[in-house]
Order: structure tokens, then C-alpha cells, then sequence
């Protein structure tokens, strides 16, 4: 359930009602978060689909307004129907598929298709893609760092990072930021869902904006790096036909890093020890070695 303006939406009647009769599975991931999205696979006599019961209204309004103004490019969600209110906010798509490129780690072809899919979503027209003036730029970039490190060095001995190794995280210098274009913002391998016939789809647009297209690329192959290795992501830059130099790929890895420990500490702290950050800190060790040679 999630709650809206005092009332409670039942995403389970919700799922029930639009099924109409036929068998859905709840295919939600576990998380603490209150005004969770729910995931259900519904199953009808042309196929399966997809519903999303969205956690909040200003989620199903901001995806639906990324994906009309993406709409025809290969690889994004197709939205079947749907419902916007302040009542109840659901979408129901074409299912893109049963796998994603966490659960197929090694997967090159797959990389390599994701990677074309990010290329696409950079080259589209910025101005479809939401109502700021710019967006994620370099500006942007270097204000939030400098106040991702200042939140990080608040939580710093509750996820594990002892003074040398907050020295060595904070010297390393804000990434470069290109121009920002239309971007996901949040290409994890978990969003990029592969069917039977290899098919990519990027899912989950709520965050859509526009960003430096580094963002979404050097986050992409952070992420499915430490999954399947660099011959992966090395698939994955070669469909999108750039790569980033290692020294500006492991500033950006610090900043996405230190965003995801500062994020979890203030979301869940109370509820997790150090040890459950130990690999994000071993990344951030690492790419703060490789950052700032």
C-alpha cells in the first residue's frame, strides 16, 4: 500500500481490478521506502503485460511525459493504458521481458544494444524532454558534489570510511560535464530488460531530465562493471560509439558512489551497520585511487 493525501491505495485491488480475472504475479523488489512503485506481471489470453502502480501521482506524470516525448525510439517502454489522478496512478505496458542485464551479466550482445539504446536517448530533442531551461549541467554538477562530500564527511564513520580514506574521496576533483541532453539518469543493469529474443528496453523514467550524457553512460558502466567485468562494458561503450578516459570515468564512479552511501544513510541508516556498505566503499576506494592519480 502507499499512502496519497491521507487515504490508502491498495496497489494489490489495484493490480486485481485491472487484471480482470486473469493471474498476476507481484513482481515488486523488497525496499523500506513508503511510496514504493508496485510491479505486476499480468497474464491474458494475447500475452503478458506489465502494470506499475506508482507510489506518488508526480511519478506516473513525470515518466508518462519522458516516455511520449521519447516515444519511437527502440528500446523504450510502449505504455498500454492508464490511469493519472491523485487518487490512484497506474500504467500498464507492453512486457519488455523476464530478464534484465543483472540477472544476464554476461552478456556482450546485450551491453552492446543497452549501449546503442543510451546513444538514441542522447540524440533525441532536448526540448521534448521536460519544461527546464537546462536541466543537470556543469554548474549543477560541481554545486552538488562539493555538497555530496560535505554530507558524505557527516556520515562518514557510519558507512565505514575512516579519515584517510574521506581525504582521499574529497580530493578527487568534480567530473566534466558536457552540454546535458535528454537522459534516464538512473541506467542501472536491474533497468535494462532483456525478452527471450535479446531485445533491450530501458524501463523506469520517473528521473528523466536533462543531464550531461555522461551521467547515465559512466553510471551504466560503473554498475554493470562490477557485475559482469570490463569486457562487458567495453560491449556496452562500443554501442554507444564513445568511451570515457579511466581517469574521468572513475571521478564520475566517486560522485555516484558518495551520492548512493549519502542516500542510503539518510534513507535507511537506522536499520543497516557498515558492513552493508563495504562494497560501495571498496569502489569508492578504488576510484578515488584511479581519479586522482
Amino acid at each position: 500500500m502507499s499512502t496519497r493525501k491521507g487515504a490508502i491505495i491498495d496497489a494489490y485491488a489495484i493490480a486485481e481490478r485491472v487484471a480482470a480475472g486473469n493471474r498476476f504475479q507481484d513482481l515488486t523488489r523488497p525496499t523500506k521506502s513508503l511510496a514504493k512503485n508496485r510491479h505486476f506481471r499480468i497474464w491474458r489470453d494475447d500475452g503478458t503485460v506489465l502494470l506499475k502502480v506508482y507510489g506518488t501521482p508526480a511519478r506516473e506524470r513525470r515518466e508518462t511525459h519522458a516516455l511520449l516525448a521519447l516515444s519511437g525510439i527502440p528500446g523504450i517502454p510502449v505504455k498500454l493504458d492508464g490511469v493519472g489522478t491523485d487518487q490512484e496512478s497506474w500504467a500498464l505496458f507492453k512486457d519488455p521481458g523476464q530478464w534484465s542485464l543483472g540477472s544476464l551479466p554476461e552478456n556482450p550482445e546485450g551491453a552492446r544494444r543497452a549501449g546503442e539504446l543510451l546513444r538514441a536517448v542522447h540524440s533525441s530533442d532536448p526540448s521534448k524532454v521536460t519544461n527546464l531551461s537546462r536541466g543537470i549541467d556543469a554548474l549543477w554538477v560541481d554545486v552538488d558534489h562539493a555538497s555530496t562530500m560535505r554530507r558524505l564527511a557527516r556520515y562518514r564513520g557510519r558507512v565505514g570510511i575512516d579519515a584517510e580514506l574521506y581525504a582521499d574521496i574529497a580530493a578527487v576533483p568534480p567530473p566534466k560535464a558536457s552540454e546535458p541532453l535528454p537522459a534516464h539518469t538512473d541506467p542501472t543493469p536491474e533497468h535494462f530488460v532483456v525478452d527471450d529474443d535479446g531485445a533491450v528496453t530501458l524501463v523506469d523514467w520517473e528521473w528523466a531530465t536533462l543531464a550531461p550524457p555522461e551521467w547515465d553512460l559512466s553510471k551504466a558502466v560503473w554498475l554493470l562493471g562490477e557485475q559482469a567485468g570490463p569486457a562487458v562494458t567495453d560491449a556496452l561503450q562500443e554501442g554507444y560509439r564513445s568511451r570515457l578516459g579511466q581517469i574521468e570515468l572513475n571521478r564520475w564512479i566517486v560522485y555516484h558512489a558518495a551520492m548512493q552511501l549519502v542516500f542510503e544513510a539518510e534513507q535507511r541508516m537506522a536499520e543497516q551497520s557498515a558492513d552493508s556498505f563495504a562494497i560501495t566503499v571498496a569502489e569508492l576506494r578504488r576510484a578515488a585511487e584511479l581519479g586522482n592519480p
